[in-house]
Formats: structure tokens, C-alpha cells, sequence
């Protein structure tokens, strides 16, 4: 006769039935997901994977940009080239590292770049012709590569405390440039270069549709970049309300201006002259702000004016009759 289980005999005779407590509860959980065939390491497709890893890993070219994403970022401004290298090095462009292909040949280009580049402390790395493609991100390189480094923007309102303390100390009136929608690096750099000409307190550009002090608009400047404050702004016009609820006074440049430079009545007040694009000139909504739109008198045989020249003759004009001011003063 077959013996009668333990627990099946309790609740014969009317006893609670004690059950496992949940000491099999581990058993009955799943295993999850059934791995993908490439990531068990008995199947064909992982000895498939790992025989890809190999080849790639052997490949030059997947290695020299292996090698290249270690040295440069995505958003790195490069100058590439002999004679932009070597041009940006003379011009004191701010640079971090120089890439030299390995067995580039000597001239006096490539001496002077790399006695410029010792000069100045940069760091100079030898890399082979597959790398220095993938850091140049181009095969028109001549085997040399310039990282530079970033250029650090100002804080519009610490520009305006230190031209209000430089007022209060020499009595030289503020003055300001702000640039909407000129995208050309080297206008921008020329119109800093005129900037510092005309005792300018700083350059004010928008984040968005404008161009950037790069290693271009660095070398248009002729290292005037490096004396001159830029600020950045989220938003131009806001940034000129804020300066006018300071005191001053924004004086739109664009033909057909009810004025001319140099002859709006603003000039010794706080100033900010406004220059646009080269194609459409000031924003519609950038009109509205200004206090007055001037024009600079031209041959109607001309249509415009190029920004960065315009930018300079408005600059002359409005240092001129400030000088006229305190003069008859």
C-alpha cells in the first residue's frame, strides 16, 4: 500500500496544510529575453562577430580614425593648409595643436610652421597620411593641421559697467557695435579691426545667423581680435533694450536713412551702431529698436556698401564728431 504523504494526511485529519513558504519561488522565475544569436557565445554568428572585430580592428583606415576621434572633436576649428597654418601662426590665432604628417617634406613653409609652432608652446604631433586626413577631415592638407582654440566671448553687461567706469574715469564716451546677420567671418573680422581703430568698447553678435570669431575672422582682424571684447547674445534686440534702458542711444546704419553718419544728433551720448547683412540689411524687427536710421551718402551708381567698410566709415564719422564736440567744448 503506497504510504500517505505528510501533507496529504494533515489535512486528512482536518489540519492546515503547510506549503513550500516560497522556497521554489527562484525555479518557476523566467530567464528573460532569449539573447540575440551574436551575443551567445556557442552560436556561429558571435565566432562571425568576433572574426569582423578582428578585421576591422587590422583595417588602416577604421584605425587611423580611430586614432583621429581622440585627437580632434567634431565642433574643433581647424586651419589646414601651409600657407593658412602659417598664416594663422604669424597672426597669433590661439592654437593648442599642430599635426604634422610624418615624412613632410622640408620647405620653408613647413620650417617656419614648426619653429612658430615651438615658439609658441603648441603641442606638435606626427601622425601618418590616413590619420592626418581623418584629423583634417579632407585630403587637401599638404600634411599639416592647426587645432585652435576657442575664442571666449564677453558678458555684454560687465562690457557696459567697465565702458561706464572708463567714462566716469576719462570722459571717453560708450561705444558699441552690434552686428545682425553678417555671417561673413571676415567682415566680422575687419569690422573688429576698425572697432579697435575707433575706440570702440566691444563688438556685440547675435548667437544665431551670424558669424563667429573663428581662426578667419582672427587673422582679418590682424590680432585685434585678441584686444577687442565680443559678446554673444541670445537675443539682439533684447540686448539693445537693455543698453537703452542704460542711457543709450542706437543709431541703425541702411540707405535711406533720414540722417547720415556722424550727423544724428546722438553722437555724444552712449552709442550702439547697428549694421546689417550685406544682402538684406537691418531686420525689420531690429528697425523698430533703433533711435535713428542713418545712411552714408554714395555714388547712386553704387548699391551698397560692403558691412566691414561701411562699419568703418560710420565708426570715422562718429569718432570725428566727437572729437569736433570736445573741441568747441
Amino acid at each position: 500500500m503506497r504510504q500517505e504523504s505528510h501533507n496529504a494526511k494533515r489535512s486528512r485529519l482536518g489540519k492546515a496544510v503547510v506549503g513550500s513558504g516560497g522556497r521554489h519561488r527562484k525555479s518557476l522565475r523566467g530567464k528573460g529575453p532569449t539573447p540575440k544569436a551574436v551575443d551567445r557565445v556557442y552560436h556561429k554568428a558571435y565566432k562571425e562577430k568576433l572574426e569582423k572585430e578582428k578585421r576591422d580592428f587590422a583595417d588602416p583606415r577604421l584605425a587611423a580614425r580611430r586614432r583621429a576621434q581622440k585627437y580632434v572633436k567634431k565642433n574643433d576649428e581647424l586651419v589646414i593648409g601651409r600657407n593658412a597654418v602659417l598664416e594663422a601662426l604669424r597672426a597669433g590665432v590661439p592654437s593648442s595643436d599642430l599635426y604634422v604628417a610624418a615624412h613632410i617634406e622640408g620647405d620653408d613653409r613647413t620650417r617656419e610652421i614648426i619653429h612658430l609652432a615651438a615658439e609658441k608652446g603648441l603641442n606638435i604631433l606626427e601622425a601618418d597620411r590616413l590619420e592626418i586626413d581623418r584629423i583634417a577631415r579632407s585630403e587637401n592638407h599638404q600634411g599639416v593641421v592647426l587645432k585652435t582654440r576657442p575664442f571666449e566671448y564677453s558678458d555684454l553687461s560687465e562690457l557696459a559697467d567697465k565702458a561706464d567706469a572708463v567714462f566716469e574715469a576719462t570722459g571717453k564716451r560708450q561705444l558699441f557695435v552690434a552686428l545682425d546677420g553678417v555671417t561673413d567671418a571676415q567682415n566680422l573680422g575687419a569690422v573688429i579691426r576698425s572697432a579697435a581703430a575707433f575706440h570702440a568698447d566691444g563688438i556685440i553678435l547675435p548667437e544665431r545667423r551670424s558669424a563667429s570669431v573663428n581662426a578667419g575672422a582672427w587673422k582679418v582682424s590682424a590680432g585685434q581680435a585678441a584686444r577687442m571684447p565680443v559678446a554673444r547674445v541670445v537675443n539682439l534686440n533684447r540686448a539693445i533694450e537693455a543698453l537703452q534702458e542704460r542711457g543709450y542711444y542706437v543709431v541703425g546704419l541702411d540707405g535711406g536713412g533720414s540722417a547720415d553718419v556722424g550727423s544724428t544728433g546722438f553722437e555724444m551720448d552712449p552709442l550702439v551702431i547697428v549694421l546689417g547683412s550685406e544682402g538684406s540689411g537691418l531686420n525689420a524687427l531690429t528697425r523698430t529698436k533703433c533711435d535713428v536710421i542713418a545712411g552714408i551718402p554714395i555714388s547712386q551708381d553704387v548699391e551698397s556698401l560692403n558691412a566691414s567698410v561701411a562699419a568703418g566709415i560710420a565708426l570715422y564719422a562718429t569718432d570725428q564728431a566727437r572729437r569736433v564736440a570736445q573741441q568747441q567744448d
